[in-house]
């Protein structure tokens, strides 16, 4: 269950500077906050999630509650994915 997490949260330490933070980082932890991701990191991690879990994002969906935390992330990635899978 917790695929989609461990893969955002792998992403982060091979990416970002802060790499050590992110791993000891909770999983409902504030991104921006913490100082782990700023608006170029959010860019990266639209197209991370975008090539690693096969979704579309539109730039109205690029908020705080869908991309701040490795929880939120990861639900909104899972709610792509139910939303693109034919019926």
């Amino acid at each position: 269950m917790l695929e989609i997490e461990n893969k955002i949260r792998q992403f982060l330490v091979e990416n970002f500077v802060l790499s050590e933070q992110v791993d000891e980082m909770g999983f409902d932890e504030s991104f921006l906050e913490n100082g782990v991701v700023d608006s170029t990191g959010i860019l990266e991690l639209v197209f991370f999630a975008e090539d690693q879990f096969g979704i579309q994002i539109d730039t109205s969906e690029v908020l705080p509650e869908n991309f701040d935390s490795i929880n939120r992330l990861a639900a909104y990635i899972r709610h792509k994915q139910n939303l693109q899978q034919p019926s």
